[in-house]
């Protein structure tokens, strides 16, 4: 199996649990995994999310190394850990709180400019990075989880997610890399900056 072949499979895989596996939990909701699928949902349920997720798969897959799959983790992990105040509605500070949503545009702004510029960081510097920008996420993943669901489930509901979307985000920056059509990547990463702009500005 050829190297672009085997990327592709992966491709589809991540596709296939993103689109499907949500609708599947759905149809089985009296197996109890009503919690996981809400989970699963919101983070492709807001294109905030969304691209942000696949801006750090595009932006690990951009840097290579060890930072192709460290920058991931320590997001979904990073995440994971914000989303518990959210889920236990501990009210935050206001100049915190309000500044959740901002905190998410900012991620698709930077993420999308380090993209467009193919700025590669030092590993260090681009997991406190990447886990800052988790921590807005993750909270507002937390904040919003309906009262009625398990916080458990439904946290490894959208890990489960985010880490689809990154790996989508890996792959096609693999496939752009190995089809000799980087600049691709870097108008990606300019799109999603400029969607993040749009937004700040909008709201």
């Amino acid at each position: 199996m050829t190297a672009l072949l085997r990327y592709r499979l992966i491709f589809s895989l991540f596709s296939f649990l993103l689109v499907f596996v949500p609708d599947i939990a759905y149809a089985h909701v009296g197996m109890g995994v009503e919690s996981w699928a809400h989970g699963m949902l919101h983070p492709v349920a807001g294109l905030d999310h969304l691209c942000a997720m696949v801006a750090v798969g595009l932006w690990a897959a951009q840097m290579g190394g060890r930072a192709l799959w460290l920058a991931p983790l320590a997001f979904v992990g990073v995440m994971a850990l914000g989303g518990l105040p959210g889920m236990a509605a501990i009210a935050l500070p206001p100049i915190v709180e309000g500044g959740i949503e901002g905190g998410i545009l900012m991620s698709l702004l930077v993420l999308g400019v380090l993209i467009a510029a193919a700025i590669r960081l030092p590993l260090t510097v681009s997991l406190v990075l990447v886990g800052f920008f988790a921590l807005f996420h993750g909270y507002a993943h937390g904040a919003e989880m309906p009262r009625s669901v398990s916080g458990l489930s439904y946290a490894l509901g959208f890990m489960l997610s985010t880490a689809a979307l990154h790996g989508i985000g890996i792959g096609m920056a693999t496939l752009l890399a190995k089809t000799g059509r980087p600049r691709w990547l870097r108008l990606a990463g300019a799109s999603v900056a400029l969607f993040g702009g749009a937004l700040f500005f909008v709201g």
